[in-house]
């Protein structure tokens, strides 16, 4: 539960800060996250059938 709260707090903080940034910066702050989350996935889906073709 306290993470839950800790959780929302910092989404409060985030979004705070994002409503305050320019709209140019936001939409490459977003994009950045965006290609970052996608490597990440592709990264783990790579290692995820690396690890079960090799057992």
């Amino acid at each position: 539960m306290l993470f839950l709260v800790a959780a929302l707090l910092l989404l409060g903080v985030v979004m705070g800060t994002v409503a305050h940034a320019p709209l140019s910066f936001t939409l490459v702050a977003a994009a950045v996250i965006a290609v970052w989350l996608g490597i990440f996935a592709l990264r783990e889906r790579h290692a995820r059938r690396s690890r079960t073709s090799t057992h």
